[in-house]
């Protein structure tokens, strides 16, 4: 019986559904197959959405505070937990904030745990300090760590503002209908925002709110700290929804358009004003100051016997980058409002083949994951890098070398002046040249897996980009033709021809061709997933407006031809404010630019070119001062050899300092796109393969060449001085 009722009440609702369908299509004009009356599957459809956009940073960090919360419960102050559980609701992450707390702390105190076990078995008092004041450090950003998310989504939100309110205008200027209006945007929009939009929806399903325009308000609320002008925005078009007169309500969507774009361009213009002093404070602080103590550096490790080349590798490896990177992230987590791009290879499945490297071989693609070839190079180069330290364990007598000429040997292994039962080295220039190999195997690694991910993709875009700087007026042609009378199907043969030998009448030949030769209709011509137009031209502003022609087409070539021209005045009104903002960085970012290209691996490979010279002199001079030292009648000179000590040996010193360099040039390019371009993975990608390849390359190149002349140099010094003596 409850079967029965049950099989009842499901024909009733489809009943009653399909009276609705009916009666929307009849009130919209809108054919009855293509209304949709959205019910619990896209439920699904979100969580199965926002599984697989949320990364693996984000998903590890739900499972440590879950976990967390198990182990130890703690509860953090009510004002503090508001904060916090706004922050979990902005990322869409499934935690507490009591789990957030108990993760914060529980994560360094297992540091300050390995630290005392360290200090019990090593004795190591260095590394103890390291581990107990780094656990305790690490407590802080851990406890902001939830609002660092938070801050990272909102910038990457933030960034398709204005994207975000150009498809809703251009989707409410044809169909009032606010809840269709998100529903676009949230299909051409990539993923923060476009998750954002269709949880809006998803609220209203779930019946945690009664509409669509009550779930927006709530959601425009969670951005009224930040990015004021978008709920203007909203509010503009929300208020077109009760303008009984067309000119009126198409006005009040033009508005909230003209809001948020010129909103974005003062808030821009800000932040570029105060952005100089951050910039110059994080130049100091993490490029210049650390360099220039390079210098000293040979000084304090040759006088001062308990340093070595592990104390300065946590120094220059762990604390300073750490340091620039969280100085970087605040200075990116006050940009406002931009207009960015996104990766399209995240959007269009079909262009993922093109982050593999690419080889067609008798008419087969065969794919080669970008990750295998950067984990080959840095094998090879790393172990290039070992050979000195490999040489010398197969044959451990410190008398063996290899002798380069130039009074230069290979390895330059020696018996310590504190302990001559230790073996110390490798201080051969030959060893201080093969130690290049490291900072090459990660800088080429890094740079070679990014470059091959993102050379294809975004030669993809940049052939897109052409496309929309065109597509304006391509757009504005269209809508004339159509304004004639013309049907669309001629009208894109007619701009074609007018757009003879421009990527926009490539764009509408190909759609054109589709029609007449392969009897496509004009739908089919565009968005045919395997012959349609876009699959060569992949561009969200494309496609949305392509759709936009589509829907408005249906309701005659005049509606069709007022909504593509107000399309194309749109796409200039964007790109005219983003060309605004580039400008306004300009300044800013060929400075950043000159840093990371030209100026951070210059001075550096000058600095280790001149320390390279330090340490071999006072190497030499302590291996004289001992021998003389322990030579009849010199009893006063072993006081002074005393001073010396063994000293670090410059293929360690380079490998230090010369992945130092290459952390620096990685940490610098991420913070100069998001400056620039806000979060765009994909331009970030392509700038990292290719700073770190150039960068590296030059550092190594200056480096190695004022390291041998200088050497030189030092070696005619030191030889015509002991002759003299």
């Amino acid at each position: 019986m409850p079967a029965e009722s049950d099989k009842i009440s499901t024909e009733e609702i489809q009943k009653v559904m399909e009276e609705y369908k009916q009666k929307i299509s009849t009130q919209l004009g809108t054919p009855l197959e293509e209304v949709r009356l959205r019910g619990a599957p896209s439920s699904i459809e979100y969580t199965q959405f926002k599984a697989e956009l949320l990364p693996a940073h984000m998903t590890w960090y739900e499972k440590g505070c879950n976990l967390a919360e198990k182990l130890v419960k703690m509860q953090p102050k009510k004002e503090k937990a508001a904060l916090m559980q706004e922050s979990i609701e902005i990322c869409h992450l499934n935690i507490t904030p009591a789990g957030a707390t108990s993760f914060a702390i529980l994560v360094p105190l297992i540091f300050v745990i390995l630290g005392i076990i360290q200090f019990i078995l090593t004795g190591s008092l260095f590394f103890t300090v390291f581990f107990v004041f780094g656990g305790l450090l690490l407590m802080i950003p851990l406890q902001r760590y939830l609002s660092f998310l938070a801050n990272g989504w909102r910038m990457k939100a933030s960034n398709q503002m204005v994207l975000c309110i150009f498809y809703v205008v251009t989707y409410m200027r044809h169909t009032s209908n606010l809840e269709l209006a998100i529903q676009f945007a949230s299909d051409h929009l990539s993923p923060p925002l476009s998750l954002d939009l269709k949880k809006v929806i998803w609220n209203v399903e779930t019946e945690k709110y009664e509409s669509v325009k009550e779930s927006l308000d709530m959601y425009l609320e969670t951005w009224r700290k930040w990015n004021l002008e978008f709920i203007e925005a909203f509010h503009l078009i929300e208020s077109s929804l009760y303008e009984g007169s067309e000119d009126r309500r198409l006005a009040m969507l033009d508005k909230s358009l003209d809001v948020i774009l010129e909103e974005t361009f003062e808030k821009m213009l800000h932040y570029a004003h105060n952005l100089k002093s951050p910039i110059t404070m994080l130049h100091m602080m993490g490029v210049i100051l650390p360099i220039l103590g390079l210098v000293i550096l040979p000084l304090v490790v040759s006088f001062m016997e308990g340093v070595k080349w592990y104390h300065i590798a946590v120094l220059y490896n762990i604390i300073f980058p750490v340091v620039v990177y969280w100085m970087g992230r605040n200075i990116l987590a006050t940009r406002p409002t931009g207009y960015g791009d996104t990766d399209i290879s995240e959007v269009d499945p079909e262009i993922k083949k093109y982050r593999n490297l690419i080889i067609r071989l008798f008419g087969f693609e065969i794919k080669i994951p970008p990750l295998i070839i950067s984990i080959l190079v840095i094998g090879i180069l790393f172990f290039i890098g070992l050979t000195p330290v490999l040489l010398h364990a197969i044959i451990p007598d410190p008398e063996f070398d290899i002798n380069l000429g130039f009074g230069f040997n290979l390895l330059g292994y020696r018996e310590s002046s504190i302990d001559p039962n230790r073996i110390i080295g490798p201080f051969g220039i030959g060893a201080s040249v093969v130690s290049f190999a490291f900072p090459l195997a990660f800088g080429l690694g890094i740079g070679i897996y990014y470059r091959i991910k993102s050379r294809n993709v975004m030669k993809i875009r940049e052939q897109s980009k052409k496309l929309e700087s065109e597509f304006a007026s391509a757009l504005f042609q269209l809508g004339n033709r159509l304004g004639d009378g013309l049907p669309a199907e001629i009208a894109f043969s007619k701009v074609a021809e007018v757009m003879e030998d421009t990527v926009s009448g490539n764009f509408f030949n190909l759609v054109s061709t589709n029609i007449r030769k392969l009897g496509m209709g004009v739908q089919e011509a565009i968005f045919n997933p395997r012959t349609g137009a876009l699959v060569k031209f992949p561009s969200n502003v494309i496609e949305s407006s392509m759709k936009v022609l589509i829907e408005s087409v249906k309701k005659g070539p005049k509606i069709a031809a007022q909504a593509l021209m107000n399309v194309s005045r749109y796409i200039k009104e964007i790109h005219k404010v983003d060309e605004r903002l580039k400008d306004l960085m300009a300044d800013i970012i060929s400075d950043m630019k000159s840093q990371i290209k030209f100026m951070t691996p210059a001075i550096s490979g000058i600095v280790i070119g001149i320390t390279s010279m330090i340490s071999t002199i006072l190497g030499s001079l302590g291996g004289q001062m001992q021998k003389l030292s322990q030579a009849e009648g010199a009893s006063r000179i072993s006081g002074v050899a005393g001073l010396f000590g063994d000293g670090i040996p410059t293929y360690l010193f380079q490998m230090v300092v010369g992945i130092y360099v290459v952390q620096i040039v990685y940490i610098l390019t991420i913070l100069s796109n998001g400056i620039e371009n806000g979060a765009d993975k994909l331009n970030e990608r392509y700038d990292l393969g290719q700073n770190m390849i150039k960068s590296t390359i030059l550092y190594c190149a200056i480096a190695m060449i004022v390291m041998v002349i200088f050497n030189i140099i030092a070696s005619k010094i030191m030889v015509s001085t002991l002759s003299v003596g």
